[in-house]
């Protein structure tokens, strides 16, 4: 760019040498060479600072690693590579029978817990209605043995007799108190049954069912999957270290641009950028400054037992700064995700150099119609 300038104020002097027939000597040559130079020199500097302008900057995208959570062979794969598809849509099938074979399983072994536990239901309301009987012959031995003693106060009734019907008594009551010990076991069992051993089968199930399911494994967002190389007949491990297939998530381009530490006070959210790609040439495309990242790599600390060397602290990183298109033309050319681009960034500070840039931004993007491949 400090070329095309220099290339530019040199076309023009030399026009001004002509029309105006300035003479060349050793008074109008310096001065014009000079002149050149410090007018050039501040434009440059005023803009490279107030409008920043970035060489190294790439579309981003956002790539989701596929893995199956279940293991098995891999029996279908459905996915189309680099073909749209939307959330949910089968990705490949993994051999299903002995996954369906444990659901058939905790589903028996769940149904005859909850037989069981049925059937403790049904002996608690026998119990209750044997404590309920006994509950009645209890009374009915406690009035006899009442009515005894009220008549051995008279002597009506000898002290054997009120013996005997006081041992009734004391026996209904024995039993009765065993009835309800019976009554509380057997609820007990049937909460222990209910809450503990039914819950647990119906979680199991419901892991088991989770492990079918995960046998279809589906597109987690709308976008493509790419780069695919699964076939039937492979083993799916669920293993973090190595995915399945690479998908592509659909979401609003953007651009990651890296810009010097110096033009930090000039990279606001909000300020207009324009972005230039290699692969379009000739054609510049609006956006805007979305963020600026607030941590720099060079500056991360990590809790570990290495001592921070004075030497990794001298390092001096670039800023990142997440670019959003805002220009619906670039739909209509072919850009794969991953494009180099370069970005022009224009602060609300030094209106009348903005020109410069977007000329210089223009003429940089025509030159990308001129390479050699040779």
């Amino acid at each position: 760019m400090d070329l095309l300038l220099l290339l530019t104020y040199a076309a023009l002097a030399t026009a001004i040498f002509k029309i105006f027939k300035i003479p060349l000597n050793k008074w109008s040559v310096p001065t014009a060479i000079l002149g050149g130079i410090v007018l050039v020199g501040t434009l440059v500097l005023v803009m490279n600072y107030n409008h920043p302008h970035s060489k190294s900057a790439i579309r981003a995208f956002v790539t989701t690693p596929i893995l199956p959570n279940v293991r098995g062979l891999v029996t279908e794969v459905l996915v189309k590579p680099n073909t749209p598809v939307k959330k949910g849509t089968i990705l490949f099938k993994i051999e299903a029978t002995p996954f369906a074979g444990a659901v058939r399983q905790k589903k028996a072994v769940l149904a005859a817990a909850q037989a069981e536990a049925k059937q403790l239901e049904l002996e608690i309301t026998q119990q209750i209605a044997v404590v309920a009987q006994i509950e009645s012959e209890e009374n009915r031995t406690l009035q006899a043995y009442q009515r005894y003693q009220q008549s051995s106060k008279t002597g009506a009734t000898s002290a054997v007799a009120l013996e005997n019907h006081k041992q009734v008594h004391v026996q209904a009551l024995a039993r009765l108190d065993e009835a309800k010990a019976s009554l509380t076991r057997k609820k007990i069992d049937f909460e222990s049954q209910k809450n503990d051993t039914v819950e647990q089968m119906r979680a199991e199930l419901a892991r088991a069912q989770f492990d079918l399911d995960s046998t279809i494994v589906r597109a987690p967002t709308d976008g493509y999957a790419t780069h695919i190389r699964l076939k039937p007949g492979m083993m799916a491990v669920p293993m973090p270290l190595r995915p399945l297939m690479t998908f592509v998530s659909k979401s609003d381009p953007v651009v990651i641009a890296n810009y010097r530490q110096n033009a930090m006070q000039r990279l606001k959210a909000g300020y207009k950028a324009e972005v230039l790609f290699p692969a379009i040439p000739g054609k510049i495309f609006q956006a805007e400054v979305l963020r600026t990242m607030p941590a720099l790599a060079e500056g991360e600390l990590q809790a570990t037992g290495t001592m921070v060397l004075a030497k990794n602290m001298g390092k001096r990183g670039m800023v990142p700064v997440i670019i959003k298109l805002t220009d619906d033309k670039i739909d209509d050319y072919i850009l794969p995700d991953g494009s180099y681009a370069e970005v022009s960034i224009y602060s609300d500070k030094m209106h009348h150099v903005q020109i410069m840039r977007k000329i210089l931004f223009r003429m940089k993007s025509w030159e990308n119609y001129i390479y050699l491949d040779h």
